[in-house]
């Protein structure tokens, strides 16, 4: 019966999935990633010269936003102060939300100075830049704000809205993606690196619903994603991003099982994944221990494998592919 329903719940995530592969596939991005580099370290005192830089000798909107997405990602650092004095002040104004909007309206002043002089800004303003480019370049673009989870925030609950980012309509449909997470990461020294990840760009509603919920829920862009949904499903990484992986099942990170019982645990992959690459390991102390896994299937790149628990106790799992944990989920098993 259990085998039954996953088969069941398999073809109906699969049809959604495949409803929503790039519609931009087979566009060639060399000419606009080209000329993003050949403007590296632009100004930005003059918004409107910019984006007739970058955008003026392409053929159309895609290739458009392309270069001013990634000129962006590469060209504007992240700014951690800006991001904990936001915070800070969030929590200390949690029940005050009048005093919040009048210190945040005129701390943004502040934010869009800092962007502008030395191009560091925290997630507003990478989505602010963008679609300001995108207005001078008519192609409609809006911000969007809501929740980003991560392994420090809106774990169980949506805690606190704490995130930005962008949908853009291109040729009559809208997408998503996010400058912020694309541009780079923060170091074990606060220090920020730039690292461009290119799977945050118009990204998959399904994938991008794994981690961004927005206050606005027309901009999921998906109908079948809650806020339930979300606050359970396994976490997920840059990683998952980059090597375009979307984790199928379990649904949810939390799992409760007796001892001896299978899980079947399956993900879709974008690009081919030998079944070598694919791992499920968990850590006791500091050590990574491997688990043995079977029953490995790929069907249309829908890949799927099993694995029993024969121990009882706490499991924090990882799923692993090509070397990159790409989801974690945690495992209670009782002796039942």
């Amino acid at each position: 019966m259990r085998t039954s329903l996953y088969i069941f719940f398999l073809a109906v995530f699969t049809n959604c999935l495949y409803a929503q592969i790039s519609d931009f596939a087979s566009v060639d991005f060399t000419r606009a990633d080209n000329i993003v580099q050949l403007n590296k370290g632009a100004s930005l005192e003059n918004l409107p010269v910019l984006a007739h830089q970058l955008t003026n000798t392409l053929p159309n909107d895609v290739e458009k936003f392309r270069a001013i997405y990634k000129w962006v990602c590469q060209n504007i650092k992240g700014d951690n102060t800006q991001f904990t004095a936001v915070t800070k002040k969030r929590k200390k104004l949690q029940y005050d939300s009048i005093s919040f909007m009048r210190w945040n309206h005129e701390y943004k002043k502040t934010v869009f100075k800092k962007l502008l002089k030395h191009k560091k800004t925290m997630c507003t303003g990478y989505a602010y830049l963008i679609k300001e480019l995108c207005f001078l370049a008519n192609i409609q673009c809006e911000i969007v704000d809501g929740y980003g989870r991560s392994v420090t925030s809106n774990i169980k609950e949506l805690e606190m809205a704490n995130h930005s980012w962008n949908a853009v309509r291109l040729d009559g449909k809208w997408y998503l993606c996010d400058a912020t997470w694309a541009s780079g990461y923060l170091n074990e020294y606060n220090t920020f690196v730039t690292a461009y990840n290119d799977g945050y760009f118009l990204t998959d509603p399904v994938l991008f619903g794994k981690n961004h919920f927005p206050l606005e829920k027309k901009w999921l862009l998906d109908d079948n994603i809650t806020s339930t949904d979300f606050i359970k499903a396994p976490l997920v990484y840059a990683e998952t991003f980059r090597n375009n992986i979307t984790p199928m099942y379990p649904q949810n990170m939390d799992v409760s099982i007796n001892k001896n019982d299978e899980i079947i645990f399956s993900f879709k992959s974008a690009n081919p994944v030998m079944d070598k690459n694919i791992a499920l390991v968990h850590y006791v102390g500091s050590k990574e221990k491997n688990l043995k896994i079977y029953n490995t299937e790929n069907v249309d790149n829908i890949i799927s494998f099993t694995h029993a628990f024969t121990r009882k106790g706490f499991y924090d799992m990882h799923l692993k592919v090509n070397g990159n944990i790409v989801a974690t989920y945690t495992i209670t098993v009782t002796k039942g």
